[in-house]
Protein backbone atom coordinates (compact mmCIF):
# COMPACT_ATOMS: atom_id res chain seq x y z
CA UNK A 1 0.00 0.00 0.00
CA UNK A 2 3.24 2.42 0.34
CA UNK A 3 4.14 4.58 -3.02
CA UNK A 4 6.28 2.38 -4.43
CA UNK A 5 8.97 5.42 -4.45
CA UNK A 6 8.76 5.50 -0.49
CA UNK A 7 8.90 1.41 -0.27
CA UNK A 8 11.87 1.45 -3.04
CA UNK A 9 13.79 4.28 0.00
CA UNK A 10 13.34 1.74 2.49
CA UNK A 11 14.61 -0.89 1.10
CA UNK A 12 17.54 1.09 -0.04
CA UNK A 13 18.38 2.06 3.69
CA UNK A 14 18.25 -1.44 4.33
CA UNK A 15 20.62 -2.63 2.10
CA UNK A 16 22.36 0.86 1.64
CA UNK A 17 23.63 -0.78 -1.98
CA UNK A 18 21.44 0.36 -5.38
CA UNK A 19 22.22 -3.26 -6.76
CA UNK A 20 20.95 -4.94 -3.85
CA UNK A 21 17.69 -2.99 -3.31
CA UNK A 22 16.97 -3.77 -7.05
CA UNK A 23 16.93 -6.99 -6.89
CA UNK A 24 15.36 -7.59 -3.52
CA UNK A 25 12.95 -5.45 -5.65
CA UNK A 26 13.02 -7.39 -8.66
CA UNK A 27 13.45 -3.92 -10.74
CA UNK A 28 16.64 -2.38 -12.88
CA UNK A 29 19.27 -0.15 -10.91
CA UNK A 30 18.00 2.76 -12.65
CA UNK A 31 14.52 2.39 -11.96
CA UNK A 32 15.82 2.42 -8.05
CA UNK A 33 17.51 5.19 -8.53
CA UNK A 34 14.79 7.29 -10.58
CA UNK A 35 12.12 6.39 -7.74
CA UNK A 36 14.85 7.88 -5.17
CA UNK A 37 15.60 11.22 -7.49
CA UNK A 38 11.81 11.12 -7.75
CA UNK A 39 10.95 10.91 -4.28
CA UNK A 40 13.41 13.63 -3.31
CA UNK A 41 12.46 15.85 -6.14
CA UNK A 42 8.54 15.41 -4.00
CA UNK A 43 10.29 16.58 0.05
CA UNK A 44 12.34 19.16 -1.64
CA UNK A 45 15.59 17.89 -0.24
CA UNK A 46 18.47 15.12 -0.56
CA UNK A 47 17.66 11.70 1.48
CA UNK A 48 20.60 9.82 -0.02
CA UNK A 49 24.01 10.82 -1.13
CA UNK A 50 27.27 9.19 -1.81
CA UNK A 51 30.40 9.78 0.14
CA UNK A 52 33.10 8.35 -1.31
CA UNK A 53 32.11 4.89 -2.90
CA UNK A 54 29.51 4.49 0.28
CA UNK A 55 25.94 5.54 -0.05
CA UNK A 56 24.64 7.57 3.37
CA UNK A 57 21.49 8.92 4.38
CA UNK A 58 21.34 12.50 5.13
CA UNK A 59 19.52 14.02 8.71
CA UNK A 60 16.42 14.37 6.30
CA UNK A 61 16.83 10.69 5.01
CA UNK A 62 17.36 9.63 8.43
CA UNK A 63 14.06 11.57 9.77
CA UNK A 64 12.25 9.59 6.78
CA UNK A 65 13.16 6.83 6.74
CA UNK A 66 11.99 6.58 11.08
CA UNK A 67 8.61 8.16 9.26
CA UNK A 68 8.32 5.69 6.20
CA UNK A 69 8.68 2.82 8.59
CA UNK A 70 5.95 3.69 10.91
CA UNK A 71 3.85 4.47 7.30
CA UNK A 72 5.17 1.02 5.97
CA UNK A 73 4.11 -0.78 9.80
CA UNK A 74 0.70 0.89 9.53
CA UNK A 75 -0.46 -0.04 6.80
CA UNK A 76 0.37 -3.99 7.14
CA UNK A 77 -1.38 -3.69 10.18
CA UNK A 78 -4.56 -2.20 8.31
CA UNK A 79 -4.29 -4.91 5.74
CA UNK A 80 -4.33 -7.40 8.78
CA UNK A 81 -6.97 -5.83 9.82
CA UNK A 82 -9.21 -5.88 6.98
CA UNK A 83 -8.70 -9.54 6.10
CA UNK A 84 -10.06 -10.67 9.57
CA UNK A 85 -13.18 -8.52 9.80
CA UNK A 86 -13.44 -10.42 13.24
CA UNK A 87 -14.41 -8.91 16.19
CA UNK A 88 -12.07 -10.99 18.37
CA UNK A 89 -8.85 -9.83 20.03
CA UNK A 90 -5.57 -10.51 17.78
CA UNK A 91 -2.36 -10.25 19.92
CA UNK A 92 0.71 -10.82 17.48
CA UNK A 93 3.54 -9.54 19.40
CA UNK A 94 7.14 -10.12 21.05
CA UNK A 95 8.32 -10.36 24.46
CA UNK A 96 11.91 -11.15 25.62
CA UNK A 97 13.04 -14.33 27.83
CA UNK A 98 12.54 -12.83 30.96
CA UNK A 99 9.06 -11.55 30.40
CA UNK A 100 7.62 -14.44 27.79
CA UNK A 101 8.61 -17.19 30.54
CA UNK A 102 8.20 -15.61 33.57
CA UNK A 103 5.24 -12.71 33.34
CA UNK A 104 3.19 -13.23 30.02
CA UNK A 105 2.21 -16.88 31.03
CA UNK A 106 -0.27 -15.39 34.17
CA UNK A 107 -1.20 -12.70 31.92
CA UNK A 108 -2.32 -14.26 28.75
CA UNK A 109 -3.82 -16.81 31.15
CA UNK A 110 -6.40 -13.78 32.69
CA UNK A 111 -6.58 -12.55 28.82
CA UNK A 112 -8.04 -16.17 27.56
CA UNK A 113 -10.43 -16.49 30.39
CA UNK A 114 -12.03 -13.11 29.78
CA UNK A 115 -11.39 -13.87 26.05
CA UNK A 116 -11.71 -16.76 25.02
CA UNK A 117 -11.41 -16.87 21.23
CA UNK A 118 -8.41 -14.34 21.08
CA UNK A 119 -5.71 -15.42 18.67
CA UNK A 120 -2.43 -14.72 20.18
CA UNK A 121 1.24 -14.97 18.29
CA UNK A 122 3.97 -14.39 20.58
CA UNK A 123 7.57 -14.37 19.72
CA UNK A 124 9.75 -14.83 22.31
CA UNK A 125 13.66 -13.50 21.51
CA UNK A 126 16.10 -11.27 22.30
CA UNK A 127 16.10 -7.35 22.76
CA UNK A 128 17.48 -6.85 19.49
CA UNK A 129 15.91 -9.21 17.67
CA UNK A 130 12.68 -8.30 18.81
CA UNK A 131 13.34 -4.42 17.52
CA UNK A 132 13.98 -5.78 14.12
CA UNK A 133 11.07 -7.42 13.73
CA UNK A 134 8.85 -4.34 14.94
CA UNK A 135 10.60 -2.66 12.66
CA UNK A 136 10.04 -5.15 10.01
CA UNK A 137 5.99 -5.05 10.32
CA UNK A 138 6.53 -8.87 11.62
CA UNK A 139 4.77 -8.16 15.22
CA UNK A 140 2.97 -5.23 16.52
CA UNK A 141 4.47 -4.39 19.65
CA UNK A 142 7.05 -5.86 22.05
CA UNK A 143 7.53 -5.92 25.65
CA UNK A 144 11.44 -5.53 26.04
CA UNK A 145 13.67 -5.53 29.17
CA UNK A 146 16.35 -4.43 27.27
CA UNK A 147 17.57 -0.99 25.86
CA UNK A 148 16.28 0.38 23.04
CA UNK A 149 16.15 3.90 20.93
CA UNK A 150 13.75 6.15 22.36
CA UNK A 151 13.58 8.75 19.71
CA UNK A 152 12.50 5.70 16.97
CA UNK A 153 9.57 4.14 19.51
CA UNK A 154 6.35 5.01 21.78
CA UNK A 155 6.83 3.39 25.22
CA UNK A 156 4.89 2.91 28.42
CA UNK A 157 7.03 1.38 31.23
CA UNK A 158 5.39 -1.99 31.80
CA UNK A 159 6.80 -2.55 34.96
CA UNK A 160 9.82 -2.03 37.49
CA UNK A 161 11.75 -5.36 38.58
CA UNK A 162 14.87 -5.77 40.76
CA UNK A 163 18.37 -6.88 38.84
CA UNK A 164 20.21 -9.17 41.54
CA UNK A 165 23.11 -11.34 41.52
CA UNK A 166 22.43 -14.84 42.66
CA UNK A 167 23.95 -18.56 43.53
CA UNK A 168 23.10 -21.57 44.91
CA UNK A 169 21.64 -21.38 48.73
CA UNK A 170 24.66 -23.69 49.92
CA UNK A 171 27.33 -22.22 47.59
CA UNK A 172 30.23 -20.51 49.55
CA UNK A 173 30.59 -17.27 48.37
CA UNK A 174 31.16 -14.64 50.68
CA UNK A 175 31.54 -11.44 48.63
CA UNK A 176 31.12 -8.56 49.73
CA UNK A 177 31.24 -6.11 47.07
CA UNK A 178 31.12 -6.24 42.86
CA UNK A 179 35.22 -7.08 43.18
CA UNK A 180 34.65 -9.58 45.33
CA UNK A 181 32.77 -11.07 42.18
CA UNK A 182 35.50 -11.12 40.20
CA UNK A 183 36.69 -14.37 41.24
CA UNK A 184 33.62 -16.33 40.47
CA UNK A 185 32.71 -18.14 37.65
CA UNK A 186 29.75 -15.99 35.72
CA UNK A 187 27.53 -17.44 33.78
CA UNK A 188 25.81 -15.33 31.11
CA UNK A 189 23.27 -14.40 28.14
CA UNK A 190 24.63 -14.28 24.65
CA UNK A 191 25.26 -10.84 23.23
CA UNK A 192 21.64 -8.83 22.41
CA UNK A 193 19.80 -10.38 25.28
CA UNK A 194 18.46 -7.59 28.11
CA UNK A 195 19.95 -9.19 30.55
CA UNK A 196 23.48 -8.95 29.07
CA UNK A 197 22.98 -5.68 28.46
CA UNK A 198 22.21 -4.45 31.96
CA UNK A 199 24.87 -6.54 33.41
CA UNK A 200 27.10 -4.74 31.15
CA UNK A 201 26.21 -1.05 31.73
CA UNK A 202 26.44 -2.05 36.13
CA UNK A 203 29.51 -3.13 35.06
CA UNK A 204 30.78 0.12 33.00
CA UNK A 205 29.23 2.36 36.57
CA UNK A 206 32.08 0.49 38.07
CA UNK A 207 34.75 0.61 35.00
CA UNK A 208 34.83 -3.02 34.93
CA UNK A 209 33.56 -4.91 32.05
CA UNK A 210 32.75 -9.08 31.74
CA UNK A 211 35.99 -9.98 30.73
CA UNK A 212 37.19 -8.99 34.69
CA UNK A 213 35.71 -12.04 35.99
CA UNK A 214 38.25 -14.70 35.89
CA UNK A 215 36.14 -17.29 34.56
CA UNK A 216 33.24 -16.33 32.07
CA UNK A 217 30.83 -19.21 30.64
CA UNK A 218 28.48 -17.91 28.06
CA UNK A 219 24.92 -19.46 27.87
CA UNK A 220 22.22 -18.67 25.22
CA UNK A 221 19.02 -19.75 27.25
CA UNK A 222 17.84 -18.71 30.69
CA UNK A 223 16.54 -21.35 31.96
CA UNK A 224 19.75 -23.83 31.49
CA UNK A 225 21.97 -20.26 33.30
CA UNK A 226 19.73 -21.04 36.23
CA UNK A 227 19.67 -24.61 36.47
CA UNK A 228 23.40 -24.64 36.37
CA UNK A 229 23.53 -21.97 39.20
CA UNK A 230 21.32 -24.10 40.81
CA UNK A 231 23.65 -26.54 40.90
CA UNK A 232 26.32 -24.55 41.86
CA UNK A 233 27.84 -24.00 38.91
CA UNK A 234 28.59 -20.16 39.32
CA UNK A 235 26.91 -17.39 39.82
CA UNK A 236 24.69 -14.99 37.66
CA UNK A 237 22.32 -11.89 37.85
CA UNK A 238 18.69 -12.64 37.08
CA UNK A 239 15.84 -10.37 36.94
CA UNK A 240 13.55 -11.01 40.47
CA UNK A 241 10.99 -12.56 38.82
CA UNK A 242 13.16 -15.24 37.29
CA UNK A 243 14.44 -16.32 40.68
CA UNK A 244 11.84 -15.80 43.26
CA UNK A 245 10.16 -19.28 43.26
CA UNK A 246 13.71 -20.55 43.66
CA UNK A 247 14.62 -18.15 46.39
CA UNK A 248 11.10 -18.59 48.31
CA UNK A 249 12.29 -21.80 47.93
CA UNK A 250 15.96 -21.96 49.47
CA UNK A 251 17.36 -23.36 46.34
CA UNK A 252 19.04 -20.14 45.54
CA UNK A 253 20.15 -17.02 47.65
CA UNK A 254 20.84 -13.54 46.44
CA UNK A 255 24.64 -12.37 46.83
CA UNK A 256 23.98 -9.03 48.89
CA UNK A 257 26.44 -6.20 47.93
CA UNK A 258 27.20 -3.07 49.57
CA UNK A 259 27.90 -0.97 46.32
CA UNK A 260 25.21 -2.48 44.00
CA UNK A 261 21.82 -2.42 44.00
CA UNK A 262 19.68 -2.22 40.70
CA UNK A 263 15.73 -1.78 39.00
CA UNK A 264 15.63 -1.53 35.63
CA UNK A 265 12.03 -0.51 33.69
CA UNK A 266 10.44 -3.35 31.44
CA UNK A 267 8.66 -1.47 28.24
CA UNK A 268 5.78 -1.42 26.22
CA UNK A 269 7.21 -0.48 22.63
CA UNK A 270 5.63 0.19 19.13
CA UNK A 271 6.82 2.36 16.19
CA UNK A 272 6.73 5.86 16.64
CA UNK A 273 3.67 8.26 15.82
CA UNK A 274 1.70 4.94 15.15
CA UNK A 275 -1.57 5.92 13.93
CA UNK A 276 -2.98 2.61 15.86
CA UNK A 277 -1.28 4.40 19.15
CA UNK A 278 -5.17 4.12 21.16
CA UNK A 279 -5.21 0.31 20.67
CA UNK A 280 -1.96 -0.11 21.82
CA UNK A 281 -2.83 1.60 24.91
CA UNK A 282 -5.82 -0.14 25.25
CA UNK A 283 -3.59 -3.48 24.90
CA UNK A 284 -1.28 -2.60 27.23
CA UNK A 285 -3.90 -1.96 29.70
CA UNK A 286 -5.39 -5.53 29.21
CA UNK A 287 -1.87 -6.83 29.23
CA UNK A 288 -1.23 -5.47 33.02
CA UNK A 289 1.20 -7.47 34.83
CA UNK A 290 -0.53 -10.16 36.81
Amino acid sequence: MLDVKVETFLVVCETMNYTKAAQLLHITQPAVSQHIRALEAQVGTRLISYEGKQLILSEAGMMFRQAATTMRHDAQKLIEMIHQQTSKRVLHFGATLTIGEYIMPKVLLKVLEREPDAEIRMFVTNTAKLIQMLDDGDIDFAIVEGFFAKSSYDSIVYSCERFLPVCAYDTQCSAKSMADLLNERLLVREAGSGTREMLERKLKEKNLTLNDFSHKVEIGNLNTIKKMVCAGAGISFFYQPVVQQELDQGILREITLNDFSATHEFNFIWRKNSIYKDIYHEIYTMLGKA
